[in-house]
């Protein structure tokens, strides 16, 4: 059921509203729409990917060259749009503590052990001497 004018109106002005007073909420919500988008779009390209494979083999099977090659295509094309997607965000278990960006790859936070194995044996060894633990 469509919402009236009056209602639509409303709803606009809660939502600019909400962005003025909670930038960073509004900002999650987007996401969580985007993330959404993806995932069916993500979705889409796997199954496009298996119907290009079938048509593969079914183009081998009946010695139809034509067939096998609309399928590879198929398939190529549904690998590109799934890794679109997937740079995009698809979203995921560690994806939840992560803000997402507008139209970008979710922003991602430096691991506190990254760096070189002789960097993070260093500061292992300088917590040793402080004291700290492990």
């Amino acid at each position: 059921m469509p919402l009236s004018d009056e209602e639509a109106r409303l709803l606009h002005q809660l939502e600019q509203s909400l962005a003025a007073e909670d930038p960073d909420f509004a900002s999650t919500l987007r996401g969580s729409k985007l993330m959404a988008h993806n995932r069916r779009v993500a979705l889409l390209a796997v199954l496009g990917f298996i119907a290009g494979l079938a048509l593969l083999f079914g183009g081998a099977v009946s010695k139809q060259t034509w067939l096998g090659v609309f399928g590879f295509v198929a398939m190529l094309a549904s690998a590109y749009v799934f890794t679109i997607a997937w740079r995009r965000g698809i979203g995921g278990a560690e994806d939840e503590g992560r803000p997402a960006g507008r139209g970008g790859r979710p922003g991602r936070q430096k691991n506190k052990g990254s760096g070189s194995f002789v960097d993070r044996m260093e500061e292992r060894w300088q917590r040793r001497r402080d004291g700290g633990e492990l």
